[in-house]
């Protein structure tokens, strides 16, 4: 489990200790501690919020060492989720900014012009050229919380979509699980990397050693995989990772083999720089359009998505530049 770094994450770790109860329990120091958080993209930055909420999405996925699977559907811990991601949602959409409602034939040109507006950092390029080992380490650490269980947040959107957009969605997936091949699934290939530079490839091996902010990047994915309303979110995030993925992955390729590394390390971003440009096009073409064109009214949640994923991971690449900006000092 997380350690707790609040009153909340102390409050709720010593629940899930326990063995659930019968019936709902009065919970009047969590309701105290959920209270006393900040409120707007203050709660981003907040790792008492992150860590607790991070904890509460694992119940639902592989599950925490030592905490009973009952938990997960426990009415005691529905209410925290509820309270605490309503919370999460709102600093989320405040941190997007507001959005304005797109029709489907106008997505192509809206994404472009979100792309060419928002300020992505500079790491891709630092890693090519300068990046060190370690540095390289510590971005795969914090990579970890995603990349070792690749695509599966995006793929509660299956049963949640219809028609084409199933059939788009499905077929970028299948290639992040390999096709079939386990040793071709993309969270492999990312352990490989990890392994090849020395890391732990435990899922939960670094949780505990990254900030917030990175822990609000794989929060606000697992949020909107928690809700089915925010399904267009889903759809948005996954378009963004899609489009904006290519280049990035060739040039941390490039660096790991500046360092000397094999394929072992780099094999992992290469094959996002040929899949991820044919995914691109599936993405847009045969997942989000026709999502859009079956639900309309979901265009807000999609580009609310697709503009999270691009500033909540900007917000991380920032924060790597900086700590090492002034470890290097």
């Amino acid at each position: 489990m997380l350690e707790p770094v609040g009153a909340l994450g102390e409050t709720v770790a010593a629940m899930l200790r326990r063995d659930p109860p019968a019936r709902r329990s009065r919970m009047r120091s969590i309701d105290t501690a959920l209270d006393d958080l900040p409120t707007g993209t203050d709660l981003l930055a907040d790792p008492d919020a992150q860590r607790t909420w991070f904890v509460l999405a694992e119940l639902d996925g592989r599950g925490v060492v030592g905490v009973s699977d009952r938990w997960n559907e426990h009415p005691d811990v529905a209410a925290v989720r509820h309270r605490l991601g309503d919370a999460l949602e709102w600093a989320i959409r405040e941190r997007v900014g507001p959005v304005m409602h797109c029709s489907a034939d106008d997505l192509a040109s809206r994404i472009r012009q979100d792309l060419s507006e928002l300020d992505a950092p500079p790491l891709s390029a630092h890693l090519r050229s300068h990046g060190t080992v370690e540095q390289y380490r510590d971005f795969l650490r914090h990579r970890s919380l995603y990349h070792l269980r690749e695509a599966d947040p995006h793929t509660t959107a299956i049963p949640r979509l219809t028609g084409q957009a199933k059939a788009g969605l499905v077929e970028i997936q299948n290639d992040e699980y390999g096709g079939g091949r386990i040793e071709r699934m993309h969270s492999t290939l990312f352990a490989r990397s990890m392994a090849a530079l020395g890391l732990d490839t435990d899922h939960a091996a670094y949780l505990n050693a990254v900030p917030a902010v990175t822990l609000a990047w794989i929060n606000s994915l697992t949020l909107f995989a928690s809700r089915r309303r925010l399904r267009g979110a889903i759809v948005g995030h996954l378009l963004a990772l899609e489009c904006t993925s290519s280049l990035p992955n060739k040039r941390y390729a490039e660096g790991l083999r500046r360092l000397g590394l094999g394929s072992a390390a780099t094999d992992f971003f290469d094959e996002h720089v040929e899949a991820d440009a044919v995914h691109e096009q599936i993405a847009l073409h045969d997942m989000a359009i026709p999502f859009l064109r079956s639900e309309p009214a979901q265009s807000v949640e999609v580009l609310t998505g697709f503009r999270a994923a691009i500033l909540f991971d900007a917000d991380v690449g920032r924060h790597l530049l900086r700590s090492w900006s002034v470890a290097g000092a």
